[in-house]
């Protein structure tokens, strides 16, 4: 385990919210998604660049949907979280359980 990597906090964020948002998850409903139950602000570039290194890994996988007519015919990159991203989740959750372990009350203590 001394060589594990774990998803980094935007990574994380991306693909709960790619789950969240089903079969409807590309690049505007990712960023509204994200700063609407996160909070957080992000800009079209950083989900795509983001994407496209998830995508590289395995993690997510990006299709086409057919040409849309709001959209002058061109279609949306709609993404999916892979069985193997899936796995990566879990994992940095079961990561951030064990240190959360027993932290957690002593962020009410002065």
């Amino acid at each position: 385990m001394p060589n594990e990597t774990f998803l980094g906090e935007f990574e994380q964020m991306l693909m709960l919210a790619i789950l969240r948002l089903g079969s409807g998850a590309y690049g505007m409903a990712l960023m509204q998604e994200l700063e609407n139950t996160a909070g957080r602000r992000v800009s079209r570039g950083s989900i795509y660049v983001t994407i496209d290194r998830m995508e590289d890994k395995g993690w997510v996988e990006c299709t086409m949907s057919d040409p849309l007519p709001e959209r002058g015919g061109r279609p949306r990159r709609l993404v999916q979280v892979t069985a193997a991203g899936r796995a990566e989740l879990r994992k940095s959750r079961e990561a951030l359980f064990r240190l959360w372990n027993g932290v957690e009350r002593m962020l009410d203590t002065p």
